[in-house]
């Protein structure tokens, strides 16, 4: 332990006196360990991200979403209404002819105008039931989330977005306050979390500006048939469920049971006027394009740290020709070959790991200055930086070994006569 010790201490001793060349040999790691972890921390960060929106979606559900048939949007304006979507017969046999499906949770959704005293602000009007909080849990803010007793009540009752509460409900309280909805004064019961962002390739349930009734009061208030703007114009439609949520027992059958509600709605719909989404489908997905991601950018990366290797290489070799006459006196005195190895492999590692650490600082402090002034999450993982030291220690023990095997194969007598 004392030898490696002593080793070390001269190790850093001969690097400390050619300190520029040191210096500008150690920049190549330094870049190159700096590379590996920034860019894994960016790409874990924004994967991470995605994956969590997906996570939030329940691996144990299934979206069904109703959208226009292709034929539906090729007609356009040829159509006075346009009637598609999911039915409440479909519910029905969601909920009666599953084995697998343990619950299920209709939406039916209408954009209105709500109002409170002077301020107004276009809502999403989402009648649902009470399993709708579970199934897609936001964090409850204040108040109360809708109860079975508001549904069969018919209770004129709502849970609004925060991003929702804070533009119409500015100056008054919260929960308790009244806001008008198409003429319909429904009391605030609730304040739930706004959901942010969207999943790529998939409709979410929920949306920032959202207003959660009962589903009996929107049947009764609003009823089927409502209408949009497209195009300038107002087009008519006649939807009964927009959205179906459907909760599976088990994980394991969460994607068969997606295939068999597939297969019975297209028995019952003459068109494809629905869309059927598995979050643990897309999470699968999703997490292998982040693998692949990874190994891209550690690849890339790596190539940064391929070339401060060959740098090292460089100045070892260069340290062996200009030490020839130090080797040949150490061996005339009875050095022998695995000390003058060891000697020049202890350079060759303290230069790779000096320059792990600085680039391993460096590769923590941006992302985290990135995530500070862009707002755009990283994450610096274990991996990454294990991964960044390992291939730097790595790179100074395999590019080091041919100048140290050169330094140690030199025969004591040229090497004592070298100028």
């Amino acid at each position: 332990m004392r030898n490696l010790v002593r080793a070390i201490r001269i190790g850093i001793k001969d690097l400390w006196l050619h300190g520029l060349r040191s210096f500008l040999t150690v920049l190549g790691v330094v870049f190159g360990v700096f590379s590996v972890v920034t860019m894994l921390a960016v790409g874990e960060g924004a994967s991470a991200q995605a994956l969590e929106r997906i996570r939030r979606l329940g691996s144990n559900n299934i979206m069904l979403t109703a959208k226009k048939a292709v034929e539906d949007e090729t007609q356009g304006q040829a159509r006075r209404m346009a009637v598609y979507g999911l039915t409440y017969d479909d519910a029905t046999r969601l909920r009666e002819c599953f084995p697998t499906v343990r619950r299920i949770v209709p939406a039916k959704i209408v954009r209105k105008e709500a109002r409170v005293g002077e301020r107004s602000l276009e809502v999403r009007v989402v009648g649902t039931t009470p399993e709708w909080f579970e199934l897609v849990p936001r964090r409850m803010l204040a108040g109360r989330e809708l109860t079975d007793a508001d549904l069969a009540r018919h209770a004129t009752v709502c849970v609004l977005t925060e991003a929702g509460a804070r533009k119409l409900l500015a100056t008054e309280r919260s929960v308790g306050s009244f806001v008008r909805v198409a003429g319909v004064s429904f009391e605030v019961v609730g304040i739930i979390e706004s959901e942010v962002g969207k999943v790529e390739g998939m409709a979410m349930p929920d949306q920032e500006v959202d207003a959660y009734i009962p589903m009996t009061v929107c049947r009764d208030r609003f009823g089927d048939i409502s209408q949009r703007r497209v195009s300038g114009s107002f087009e008519r439609e006649n939807v009964e469920l927009h959205q179906v949520i459907v909760e599976v027992d088990d994980t394991a059958d969460v994607e068969p049971t997606a295939g068999a509600i597939t297969a019975m709605l297209q028995r019952f719909h003459k068109r494809e006027d629905y869309k059927v989404d598995v979050p643990l489908t897309l999470l699968r997905e999703a997490e292998a394009t982040k693998r692949t991601f990874n190994i891209v950018l550690g690849s890339i990366a790596g190539i940064s740290l391929l070339v401060g290797g060959i740098g090292i290489m460089n100045i070892m070799l260069a340290s062996v020709t200009e030490r020839t006459r130090e080797i040949g006196i150490r061996r005339a005195i009875g050095a022998k070959k695995r000390q003058i190895i060891g000697q020049f492999l202890i350079e060759s590692v303290v230069l790779s790991f000096v320059g792990g650490i600085v680039g391993l600082l460096l590769g923590i402090a941006l992302p985290a200055a990135i995530q500070y002034f862009s707002g755009m999450p990283t994450v610096v993982t274990p991996f990454s930086v294990l991964l960044a030291l390992g291939i730097s220690c790595t790179v100074g023990i395999v590019f080091g070994i041919y100048p140290a095997r050169r330094a140690a194969d030199l025969d004591p007598i040229v090497a004592l006569r070298h100028e």
